[in-house]
């Protein structure tokens, strides 16, 4: 359990984080009929100290945390969206099915709070959004470029974004799964859910990981379908950061999908904040913030 200093300030970071408001998006299309498949795009702003957008700019994938659960949606995540359209980014903030109606589920700690994600929609719909996001993007934003594309999410996105970048070494009988990798510059998560059985043995978010694979029974089952540090190497170029402070998604899940990296042979960068928490990384009043927009920069221009 974290001490009384640590808690108060998560919380103070959180506070700050969801201080914004939101920001809306420049168009909006659908991937699919549920309400929730659709993707906001954020043309890319002219602003003092932006790196220039024109001809085309770069695109930044945004996949939004919350532990996969109904309550967090997009919108809390809009800020961080603008931020990365005012330094020249063409932004697509990307919305998916959470929660889950199954009676089988509890919530957090087994009470009958929100449960953490749906299987296989939520993945249905991440796959489904990436597919589609090469067309969808020439029409909404015709001054970005999908060729030069960078991934990124915070917390459970993180995880997502991981995911739709592995889905070319999925199990052969998965659906998602690709015939070569996604065109993608590269990915960079954000205290991600990175590996499942460390976050499970740390209690990350009440045990989400194992409610987004349906119950306790099948979470080994579908582990290899699901976890990011059993979907090595990807060969796609990888940074994760993280915030030494983070009490929500602690480093170590951060380090042992790095250390499994390692071992499947390919090299991921790990930056590591120091009096970072968990929700500075995506507070456009945070340093923190414009030290993941330089990472994203790095690999996208």
């Amino acid at each position: 359990m974290p001490d009384d200093d640590a808690a108060a300030r998560d919380a103070a970071e959180e506070a700050s984080a969801f201080s914004h408001p939101p920001v809306d998006p420049d168009a909006t299309s659908a991937y699919g009929d549920h309400p929730d498949q659709v993707i906001d795009f954020y043309a890319p702003r002219a602003s003092p100290g932006a790196t220039p957008a024109a001809p085309a700019a770069p695109l930044v994938v945004v996949l939004h945390g919350g532990a996969w659960r109904a309550p967090y949606d997009r919108r809390h995540i809009t800020p961080f969206a603008d931020f990365l359209a005012r330094r020249g980014f063409a932004v697509a903030n990307v919305e998916y099915r959470r929660g889950s109606a199954l009676p089988a589920q509890s919530g957090p700690g087994g009470s009958a709070g929100p449960v953490a994600g749906r299987w296989p929609e939520t993945f249905d719909d991440v796959a489904a959004a990436l597919d589609a996001l090469p067309d969808l993007v020439r029409e909404a934003v015709p001054e970005a470029d999908p060729r030069r594309m960078v991934l990124t999410g915070h917390s459970a996105g993180g995880h997502l974004a991981l995911w739709a970048a592995a889905r070319h070494v999925l199990p052969p009988d998965a659906p998602w799964r690709t015939a070569g990798p996604v065109p993608l510059r590269g990915v960079v998560a954000l205290a991600p859910i990175a590996d499942f059985a460390v976050a499970e043995k740390l209690d990350v978010c009440g045990g989400a990981a194992t409610q987004l694979l349906g119950r306790q029974d099948k979470f080994s089952e579908r582990r290899p379908y699901a976890d990011p540090a059993l979907l090595l190497p990807t060969g796609i170029a990888t940074t994760l950061v993280q915030g030494r402070t983070d009490i929500v998604v602690p480093q170590p899940v951060a380090d042992a999908y790095a250390d499994a990296a390692a071992k499947a042979g390919e090299v991921v960068g790990l930056t590591l904040l120091e009096d970072v928490g968990h929700f500075p990384l995506i507070d456009p009043a945070a340093d923190a913030c414009a030290v993941v927009a330089e990472e994203i920069a790095q690999l996208a221009w």
